[in-house]
């Protein structure tokens, strides 16, 4: 099913909330690695938002994400004084580790190593194949 109008707004806004809500929390640069926001997706009836993190340079991922979830009264707290203006009600916050990079990174290594042309076996002269 495809994103309404309204929920894609909804989305735009909790996504550039929630990145200044980071920001000034001191979230996004942890264990001199980042975490960015990826994307969030609302539900069509808006009660419940999803918001995939991106993690650079982290080795625990799931602690890390563990550690944003035990703050996520703050983090609700905060961002309710920011939109709730604009929303009847405040969405559930469920965090997800998003594995975009790595797919890419693990997919750009698999396209390097198909591009490499195979070393020619030993012993043969290439110049004599002409």
């Amino acid at each position: 099913m495809e994103e309404t109008k309204r929920q894609k707004q909804v989305a735009a806004l909790l996504n550039e909330e929630l990145s200044d809500i980071f920001r000034r929390l001191g979230l996004n640069v942890i264990q001199n690695g980042m975490i960015s926001i990826a994307a969030v997706k609302v539900t069509p009836d808006l009660l419940e938002a999803r918001i995939y993190l991106s993690f650079f340079q982290i080795e625990d991922q799931a602690s890390m994400l563990q550690k944003i979830k035990d703050r996520n009264w703050e983090i609700k707290r905060e961002l309710a004084g920011r939109v709730g203006k604009q929303l009847r009600r405040m969405p559930e916050l469920q965090y997800f580790i998003d594995d975009t990079l790595d797919y890419v990174f693990k997919m750009e290594k698999l396209f390097g190593e198909i591009q490499q042309p195979p070393a020619p076996p030993a012993g043969t002269d290439e110049s004599s194949a002409s």
